[in-house]
C-alpha cells in the first residue's frame, strides 16, 4: 500500500499505524489509550493563551489540522534537525530514512497555526495519531516570538526524545546526506520530505541555511548515483 500523501481521512482511519505495523513490526506503536493520556496531560499544562501549534517540518506544507490563523514564528532553545530515524514511512528497516525533530539548542523559525478553542480536542486527537505514533517525540509548550522578538503566544511543539530508540542526533554529515538521498518507504522518499520542507520554508519567507545546504548536497548525491 502506497500512501504518498497524508490526509485527515488516512490518519483517522489508522493508516499510519497499519503501515508501521506492516513495514517495521519491531517498532512499538503507542496505544490509543497512551496517546489519549499524553494529549490530556499536554492540555492540562496549557497556558492561558489560544492553542497554537508550531510547525517546523512537514506540518508547514501539510498541516492536516483546521486552523483559523497562520503566521511565521520563532522558538528559542530548540533547532530543526534531521534527528529521527524512520524504518517505515520514508525509509525501510534495511535503509532507514530521516525526518525532522526539534533538538535541544539554538532557535528555530517555523510556522504557527492557531486552532479554534471549539475544535481543539478533536483536532489535536487527530494530530496525536500522526505525530505520536511511537514515543519518539515529547510534546511541549514553547513561547512563540514574532519577527521583532515579541512573544505573541505559546504553542505545542513536538520535540525529539533523545532517549528514543529511533533518535539519530549526532550522525556524521555524510550519513545524513546518504540516508536522505537513498531512503524510501510507503510515504515516499526522505529526499522528497527534505525538498518539500525547503519549499515550504521558502514559501513563508524563512531561510534555513542548513536545510538549503542539505538540499544541494542531497540533490548532488542523487545525481551522482544516476550517472
Amino acid at each position: 500500500m502506497k500512501l504518498d500523501f497524508l490526509t485527515r481521512d488516512l490518519i483517522d482511519a489508522g493508516a499510519i499505524d497499519a503501515m508501521v505495523a506492516r513495514d517495521a513490526p519491531t517498532v512499538r506503536i503507542l496505544s490509543d489509550a497512551e496517546r489519549r493520556e499524553s494529549l490530556l496531560r499536554t492540555l492540562a499544562a496549557k497556558p492561558q493563551d489560544d492553542v497554537w501549534l508550531f510547525g517546523y517540518g512537514s506540518l508547514i506544507w501539510n498541516p492536516t489540522v483546521h486552523f483559523v490563523e497562520r503566521r511565521v514564528a520563532r522558538v528559542m532553545g530548540w533547532h530543526r534537525a534531521f534527528c529521527l530515524s524512520t524504518p517505515a514511512g520514508r525509509g525501510s528497516v534495511d535503509n532507514p530514512g530521516l525526518v525532522l525533530g526539534l533538538d535541544a539548542g539554538r532557535h528555530c523559525d517555523g510556522v504557527a497555526f492557531r486552532i479554534s478553542g471549539e475544535i481543539v480536542e478533536p483536532e489535536l486527537a487527530m494530530l496525536w495519531k500522526r505525530e505520536m505514533l511511537s514515543a519518539s517525540y515529547v510534546p511541549r509548550w514553547l513561547d512563540l516570538l514574532d519577527e521583532h522578538g515579541v512573544r505573541f503566544g505559546c504553542a505545542i511543539a513536538f520535540t525529539i526524545d533523545p532517549a528514543s530508540e529511533n533518535y539519530a542526533g549526532g550522525l556524521e554529515r555524510e550519513q545524513v546526506v546518504r540516508r536522505l538521498a537513498t531512503a524510501s518507504g510507503a510515504l515516499g522518499t526522505s529526499a522528497d520530505y527534505l525538498f518539500r520542507t525547503s519549499e515550504g520554508l521558502q514559501d513563508h519567507g524563512i531561510h534555513d541555511e542548513d536545510i538549503e545546504r542539505l538540499r544541494t548536497e542531497v540533490a548532488a548525491a542523487q545525481a551522482k548515483r544516476e550517472i
